[in-house]
């Protein structure tokens, strides 16, 4: 026999008193495609920003953390993490990692790998769903990191896999862009573009212990003068460039601090809550954007436009735009009628 879910009340209280198995439960309901979920997780967000619009934002701060395979994401995240705990701070761990499913790595062994903060009081980890478009997993991403806000978690810390436009999606829902570098690897070798460059407001090269101080040293200074000839950023801050051993321990204070002066800086200025409002607009586009993208495809009228349409286009009869334009012209006529 199923068990039933929770009412929207009992969920409410469930996270806001911080229980982990309630909120577990409800970050289900947001990754779920069931439409009866759906609408219970919208509830459920709906009233949890109802009571979170009381409460001062200045309170929480969301950290995106990047960089390419290897660099040692999980161990630096553990390693901050940690360190944000033995200050009482609650962290929670989240990943935007939609092709988990085919590497079967980054953050669904990082689980695993993160032992030690996996297993403390004020941490949450929560993988992201395996197999699914980044646009459907950087949504359900966000509507987590409000849920996991509202449970006391103070410092939200968004993974990605350092490949590709996670990068934007992780951008866009967080307050502080952080990449991590290897030492003595150029650009080129990790796979970095000059865009997720310019996205950084911190630069940390990793692995900054050992033989490797040197590289890390030299990898800084290189990574320090490039900052000074990229654009000024909307926020006023000049990217700041770091290095540390996450394995070790070092650096990670004063990547910590330079996290809190970032937030301070902004928070002086009004960039801080001014991006909020900005991300929250961009969302908002997205899942009308996404909504109308469902909805057109599953029409019966497009549909059925398509199965006459689409063989011709395959076949070379006819040109792909001219075809779409065909189908939307035929969708409007017929919307309008």
């Amino acid at each position: 026999m199923r068990r039933s879910l929770p009412t929207v009340d009992e969920f409410l209280q469930g996270i806001l008193a911080a229980n982990r198995v309630v909120l577990g439960q409800a970050i289900t309901l947001v990754e779920s495609a069931r439409p009866e979920h759906q609408a219970l997780a919208q509830e459920i967000i709906a009233q949890l920003l109802q009571f979170q619009s009381s409460i001062s934002t200045q309170e929480t701060l969301r950290i995106a953390v990047t960089g390419a395979p290897g660099v040692g994401k999980s161990t630096f995240i553990e390693a901050l993490g940690m360190q944000l705990n033995e200050q009482g701070r609650k962290v929670a761990v989240l990943a935007i990692d939609p092709t988990s499913s085919v590497s079967k790595g980054s953050i669904l062994g990082d689980k695993t790998r993160m032992e030690r903060l996996s297993t403390s009081e004020l941490a949450f980890i929560r993988p992201s769903p395996s197999g699914e478009s980044l646009g459907g997993v950087a949504r359900k991403t966000r509507e987590t990191i409000l849920l996991v806000e509202a449970a006391g978690y103070e410092t939200v810390i968004v993974e990605t896999v350092g490949v590709g436009q996670s990068e934007i999606a992780a951008h866009s829902m967080t307050d502080v862009f952080l990449l991590l570098l290897l030492p003595g690897a150029g650009d080129e070798l990790q796979g970095i573009k000059r865009g997720i460059v310019e996205m950084a407001d911190i630069l940390a090269v990793n692995k900054a212990d050992g033989d490797r101080v040197k590289l890390a040293n030299q990898a800084r200074a290189h990574y320090l003068n490039a900052t000074h000839l990229l654009p000024s950023k909307p926020s006023g801050w000049l990217p700041k460039v770091l290095a540390c051993s996450a394995e070790q321990g070092m650096g990670i204070s004063e990547i910590w601090q330079t996290i809190q002066d970032f937030k301070m800086h902004t928070l002086a200025n009004g960039f801080f809550h001014e991006n909020r409002r900005q991300q929250a607009g961009y969302w908002l586009r997205e899942a009308l954007e996404a909504g109308l993208k469902n909805a057109f495809f599953a029409h019966p009228v497009v549909r059925e436009k398509l199965a006459v349409i689409e063989p011709d286009v395959l076949a070379g009869r006819m040109s792909p735009f001219a075809a779409a334009e065909s189908v939307l012209k035929f969708f409007l006529n017929r919307a309008k009628a």
